[in-house]
């Protein structure tokens, strides 16, 4: 099988659980959604491959910020690698979600910023008219208090926008942003969700 490695604390969880599987036969080839996740999934010999010469996934394993709990929509992208993560959900053919139940929430928005990938060039103007949709744009720093850069050289900008009335009308319009290159609404990709719980793991199917 094909299987896309989510990023994150969470998927890490999994990444390592594959790598433990790998060593007792298990063949898979990995899709990593981030450079930390692929160099994990170098150092538990899991074998990777890319899109470029699989142009197909089976399953994708990642993680979640928030999960709205009736439509299974998500928030992604604090981790910085939501770009990634939604190109290789976008080619899935199921994207199961692993996530504790302090993710399930009834509204995307309600814990959580919205993260927005936007080119440097003239950010501020991307982050003008994400205000002007009602957000709370902060540019995401790193440790040195530099602008923080994803994997592919663009900025962050957390968007707090509170309870989500609706996560699809307020997604098509962030994809009408010039200079926002993605966003952390991932909508209506999910296939299941395995959410972990004090008595075990509960399974939630789209």
């Amino acid at each position: 099988m094909i299987v896309g490695l989510g990023s994150g604390s969470t998927a890490a969880f999994a990444v390592e659980a594959l790598g433990r599987r790998v060593r007792e036969g298990l063949r898979i080839t990995g899709i990593p959604t981030s450079e930390r996740t692929a160099a994990l999934a170098r150092a538990l010999e899991i074998p990777l491959s890319s899109l470029d010469v699989e142009g197909h996934i089976d399953v994708t394993i990642d993680g979640a910020d928030e999960v709205e709990a009736g439509s299974l929509n998500l928030i992604k992208g604090h981790g910085g690698a939501l770009l990634r993560e939604k190109i290789v959900a976008e080619v899935s053919e199921r994207l199961v979600i692993v996530v504790d139940h302090t993710k399930m929430v009834d509204r995307l928005g309600v814990r959580e910023s919205v993260p927005v990938e936007v080119i440097p060039f003239g950010w501020q103007a991307a982050a003008r008219r994400l205000r002007d949709l009602g957000a709370n744009p902060l540019l995401r720093k790193g440790p040195d208090g530099s602008p923080f850069k994803s994997d592919g050289g663009h900025y962050i900008v957390d968007c707090g926008f509170g309870a989500i009335a609706s996560a699809a009308s307020l997604a098509e319009k962030l994809d009408h942003i010039v200079g926002v290159v993605e966003h952390g609404l991932f909508i209506g990709l999910t296939s299941e969700v395995r959410v972990g719980e004090a008595g075990g793991v509960r399974v939630v199917a789209a």
